[in-house]
């Protein structure tokens, strides 16, 4: 019997290697930046072509490669970083492994320039599917430049599932972000078909927050500083008001490298408590600095994870040193045992003494003594109404007796309210055909049962095919703002929100400015309160950065649902019968009446027949 186990060829290798480590364009970006971290550059140039598709270029100013190097530096786990598995647990560079060139040789064409300073001439080399191409002497200026085109171009399959070229550069963004954050003292520039996305200087932390997040986020920032044996904590989060509904702006940076921990982001929302509306989550940008010995990032392909050897430690320190901030800056309640001037003298009593109440005694009052006409003698304090005063009170009485029928015949009585039983008759008509339970369902009758209609679900539907309609036929009622509502977003939301802008104007809203520095409003479709407007969008911007699905997505249709969850009734909104009534109209008058624009039902019948087995 033949032998069946073999191994596979170097390039099939690499491309299955690909397929853990480069999983987007963005993967890409990670572990160029990251290599050009680890060679010590000062400036870092990060160039994008159709969303990273075409191009994949970092330029930086590092100490580069000798010629031996460049060449070796494309095989499988060659690395510069590690000598042996003890240097896993002592790591401050980023890439260890030495995958990311090789597997990105490996589906992708490459062009790789370097030259070390004390060098005159540099070295460049050209691979195409881990295939080298050429290699030669190159002039080029210190550092390293890595190309990377047509990626994916040998696994067709591969390529056809990367995402709109909007979704794809939100994923490089979100990844330029997180290396950018984690090295304020790096400048890098950041450019997309042809233009400049982000260009940031060396800097401080806020400031680095400042410029990627935009102006409005200085004054959101409280400062958390912490340092103890274990654990040192540096960086900021965001007022409680400024929360968002998306998770957009929370990082944690270990040892200047991005991780996810739910676990210690359970610790940030358990500082939090009390302080959050529901649904919004909070902002943060940690910096937490521990000994290498400690954790292992060796547990995932992308190193976004990390083992920690004692998380609950690390839990309850970031826990308390979040906690303690947002009180120490009177974000949050706190005991306050000093004294408070409230309660001092005022200065005008300072030296004047304290006065005892007078008590007046009428001392020549009797209870029991009378006067000279029989009454008792009565207090000075209290006056006696006439004594013949009762008298009046029957004035007139025995005429009117006299006449008593025809008098109380005009006599008119107040209608007592009625109280409908719940047993009533049934042949009885009422007016009344629906009615609320729990504050969230309608229930209306049928000729063959009953109707129950949850409320918020259908009138989002409700509102999703109105706004859907306004969309289509681009013909929306607006209504003028008495003063211009002005927003401030991060330049990315506010890029999203541009994206959409037509689509916006075609249901009703007026933008009379739109930059990267704010967004002003002038008009509002009608119906739509002032104080939603933000809601809306926030809504909206978490919606397109999480719920878009692929590239053939419908703009408009993703915009009525975002403004139809927004505005719709909520469950424990009290409706009266007028209300209900036109929900339960407008409802099955729409087109699709039977599920929400989520695909969930708006409503359920209960026989006649289903009820009467309940009693049997």
């Amino acid at each position: 019997m033949t032998d069946i186990i073999q191994l596979l060829p170097d390039h099939v290798a690499n491309q299955i290697a690909a397929g853990e480590v480069v999983q987007r364009p963005a993967s890409v970006v990670k572990e160029l930046l990251e290599n050009a971290i680890d060679a010590g550059a000062t400036e870092i140039k990060l160039i994008i072509k159709d969303a990273g598709k075409t191009l994949v270029q970092v330029i930086d100013n590092g100490k580069g490669m000798s010629v031996t190097d460049a060449r070796l530096s494309f095989e499988r786990h060659a690395t510069s970083k590690i000598k042996s598995a003890e240097d896993l647990f002592q790591l401050n560079t980023k890439g260890f492994r030495g995958e990311a060139l090789a597997s990105i040789a490996a589906i992708a064409h490459v062009e790789l320039k370097t030259k070390r300073p004390e060098d005159e001439l540099g070295t460049a080399i050209e691979i195409e599917g881990s295939t080298v191409k050429s290699q030669e002497v190159s002039v080029t200026p210190s550092g390293t430049s890595v190309a990377v085109k047509n990626l994916f171009f040998n696994i067709p399959a591969r390529r056809n599932f990367l995402k709109s070229d909007t979704v794809e550069l939100r994923h490089i963004t979100d990844e330029f972000h997180r290396v950018a954050l984690a090295h304020p003292n790096i400048a890098f520039v950041f450019y997309h078909n042809g233009s400049d996305l982000f260009n940031v200087t060396s800097e401080n932390y806020r400031q680095r927050v400042v410029h990627i997040f935009g102006t409005k986020t200085n004054e959101k920032l409280v400062p958390v500083e912490e340092e103890t044996e274990v654990l040192k904590i540096s960086g900021f989060v965001g007022k409680p008001e400024f929360s968002k509904k998306t998770k957009s702006e929370q990082f944690f940076f270990v040892n200047q490298r991005f991780i996810k921990s739910p676990y210690l982001n359970h610790a940030i929302n358990a500082a939090f408590e009390g302080l959050l509306k529901d649904g919004y989550h909070p902002s943060y940008f940690l910096n937490l600095t521990v000994d290498p010995k400690t954790i292992d990032i060796n547990i995932h392909p992308t190193k976004t994870e990390i083992k920690f050897d004692d998380e609950h430690t690390l839990y309850a320190i970031l826990r308390s040193a979040v906690k303690h901030s947002l009180g120490q800056f009177n974000i949050a309640p706190i005991l306050d045992f000093e004294q408070q001037s409230n309660f001092n003298t005022p200065y005008n009593y300072k030296d004047k003494t304290a006065s005892s109440p007078a008590i007046e005694v009428d001392s020549d009052f009797n209870p029991f003594s009378e006067g000279a006409n029989g009454s008792r003698k009565q207090s000075t304090s209290f006056k006696q109404a006439p004594a013949d005063s009762w008298e009046g009170l029957y004035v007139g009485l025995e005429s009117k007796s006299n006449n008593s029928e025809s008098d109380f015949s005009q006599v008119t009585f107040e209608s007592d309210a009625k109280n409908e039983s719940m047993f009533t008759d049934s042949s009885i008509e009422t007016t009344k055909t629906t009615f609320q339970l729990q504050q969230k369902y309608i229930v209306s009758t049928l000729k063959s049962g009953m109707l129950v209609i949850d409320q918020n679900r259908a009138h989002q539907r409700i509102l999703y095919e109105s706004f859907l309609k306004h969309i289509t036929i681009k013909e929306a009622t607006s209504q003028q703002l008495l003063f211009p509502l002005q927003l401030h977003f991060t330049p990315n939301e506010t890029k999203i929100i541009d994206g959409l802008k037509l689509d916006l104007e075609h249901t009703g809203f007026v933008f009379s400015e739109l930059n990267d520095k704010e967004i002003t409003i002038t008009g509002v479709p009608v119906g739509v309160p002032e104080s939603e407007v933000s809601i809306i969008l926030e809504q909206l911007i978490s919606d397109v950065e999480n719920e878009v699905p692929d590239a053939n997505f419908s703009v408009a249709d993703l915009l009525a649902k975002s403004m139809a969850k927004s505005l719709a009734i909520k469950n424990g909104q009290s409706l009266n019968s007028t209300e209900q009534e036109h929900m339960v109209n407008s409802l099955f008058a729409c087109k699709e009446p039977n599920v929400s624009p989520t695909n969930r039902p708006t409503f359920i019948t209960m026989a006649v027949g289903d009820i009467e087995k309940k009693f049997m």
